[in-house]
């Protein structure tokens, strides 16, 4: 005498048992990466989010200020050295003034270094001879001697 066994068939609740362990999975995985985001990254950029907006909104006042002085400043590397120029609004050269230029690497803070350039002709300022060689970022600062308005510009030089 031998037993046959009845064919498998699936039924209504084999589908609707593989629908929620289908759903289950996917829930849970989503929950996992989002427990796993937030410890991560909570959301927060920055410590101080209302002090860095008001110093925000004082660099945009110092723009719009610098940009009602019309002054334009155009840099140039040359071997060992920086050339600034500044011009005021009618492109007329600015003498007189007291600039400084700032170099940083673009992609370390090793290497900072400030030049203090000095008037060789009307408008036209020069840093010292020096060793530069590769890519920087100039911050590019020019005070009037006899005190006022601050012009500031950066400029990416690049010395062979």
């Amino acid at each position: 005498m031998s037993l046959a066994r009845a064919p498998y068939r699936v039924k209504g609740w084999h589908v609707g048992a593989g629908v929620v362990a289908f759903f289950a999975i996917v829930i849970a995985v989503d929950a996992s990466f989002m427990i796993l985001a937030y410890r991560t990254h909570p959301g927060q950029t920055v410590v101080r989010p209302y002090e860095d907006g008001l110093v925000y909104n004082a660099r945009l006042e110092r723009e719009r200020a610098q940009a009602r002085l019309g002054w334009s400043a155009s840099a140039a590397a040359e071997p060992g050295r920086i050339v600034v120029q500044m011009r005021d609004r009618e492109g007329r050269p600015l003498q007189g003034l007291a600039v400084t230029a700032t170099l940083e690497r673009p992609a370390t803070d090793q290497g900072r270094t400030t030049r203090l350039l000095q008037e060789e002709g009307p408008g036209r300022y020069v840093s010292a001879p020096g060793p530069l060689a590769g890519t920087w970022d100039a911050r590019i600062v020019a005070k009037p001697s006899a005190g006022g308005q601050t012009f500031e510009a950066s400029r990416r030089l690049t010395w062979p």
